[in-house]
């Protein structure tokens, strides 16, 4: 005969399996053995469509568990379920007599040489299928003992699976944001107060496979200008230093060895509090990526924006491209002054009064960042 399992021992595998789901399938067996019933499991009930799943269970035939969600959930008297943490047996659901007669019994259960069933709801009423601990006592009904037995763990077993529905919506949300941040043309890193590099999306590893402007030794982020490792040492070293530089703007110039120029953008880790940084040591992350101006990708966007004519915006796109007036003139074969009236519109649509101002616009909406 196993071991019966103490009660501390229980209570403390049943919190393991609350942050480790695998585990339940361990936990039921002892679940069992510590209630005194034939067998034992969780499954979740949708008291609408009358349909359960079994998640983990032992002590029943796994031909019968099929049935179970495949007909006989429908038939079972936990169509109306009882109160959240309160454990109740067949009697205490509908007629006994009544449901000896009914389906549930006659073709599931007591062919499996059974009479009764017990269970317990584990999670509030605002689960619309909730789990359940179910028991079935065996040949005889639940007696006050097991009774007790499954009302003393019923609290515990509840507290795991918030548990476990906690860690399931956070890792959950980190998965959704990795996603995001692999499919990114920026390059993402991720770093520690020390600089070393907790993630890094493709993009990343691009750059620093090249060894260029930032690489990584020993899993450290490393530029090649000491003035920005500086900075990077300076701007990592906690959170906080993060967040007051994310919100001051702070960019870090890079360039290469031929002369391209780079831009790194701070992102605080407020911003990275629903995914990858809230499970690991990271206080920040670097958005990477080209200085280059790219009017074209972006004047679809600035088009939306502020509602260009496409007169308005290839003008826009020329001044960004060529140069000034007289050269969008020829570059667009049309006369000065008809560049100088679309130009006037799209200063005023846009908000600004020079050129200059014009190309910083276009770079701003070439940022990966404003995408």
């Amino acid at each position: 005969m196993p071991r019966l399992p103490k009660p501390s021992e229980l209570i403390e595998t049943i919190y393991d399996a609350g942050l480790r789901p695998e585990l339940w399938s361990e936990v039921v067996v002892k679940l069992n053995a510590f209630i005194g019933s034939q067998a034992c499991g969780l499954i979740s009930k949708d008291p609408v469509r009358k349909s359960g799943a079994t998640h983990y269970y032992c002590g029943v035939d796994p031909h019968y568990i099929q049935l179970y969600a495949e007909t006989y959930s429908r038939y079972d008297p936990l169509a109306r379920l009882p109160r959240y943490g309160e454990v109740r047996n067949i009697p205490d659901l509908v007629d006994f007599d009544e449901y000896r007669r009914g389906r549930f019994y006659q073709e599931w259960l007591r062919p499996q040489g059974c009479v009764d069933v017990a269970n317990v709801v584990l999670e509030q009423s605002k689960s619309p299928c909730p789990m359940l601990l179910t028991v079935i006592p065996g040949r005889e009904m639940l007696d006050a003992e097991q009774r007790a037995r499954m009302q003393f763990l019923a609290p515990h077993a509840s507290r795991a699976l918030l548990i476990n529905r906690a860690i399931e919506r956070k890792q959950q949300r980190a998965i959704a944001l990795a996603d995001v941040v692999d499919r990114l043309n920026a390059g993402v890193i991720l770093l520690d107060s020390t600089c070393h590099i907790v993630h890094s999306n493709p993009a990343a590893e691009t750059i620093l496979a090249v060894e260029d402007v930032l690489r990584s030794v020993s899993g450290r982020l490393v530029a090649s200008s000491p003035a920005v490792n500086s900075a990077l040492r300076d701007i990592f070293r906690g959170a906080g230093e993060v967040a007051l530089a994310a919100s001051s703007g702070r960019k870090i110039p890079l360039m290469s060895r031929d002369g391209s120029h780079y831009v790194a953008h701070v992102i605080a880790p407020s911003l990275l509090r629903e995914g990858t940084a809230e499970r690991s040591s990271a206080v920040g992350a670097l958005f990477i990526w080209k200085a280059e101006l790219d009017g074209r990708s972006s004047a679809g966007l600035i088009d939306r924006t502020f509602e260009l004519t496409p007169a308005e915006l290839r003008v826009l796109q020329s001044i960004v491209d060529v140069g000034g007036v007289p050269e969008t003139a020829v570059a667009l074969g049309i006369a000065e002054t008809t560049v100088k009236t679309h130009l006037h519109r799209v200063f005023a649509k846009t908000g600004v009064s020079r050129q200059a101002d014009l190309v910083k616009l276009a770079a701003g909406f070439s940022n990966p960042l404003v995408h």
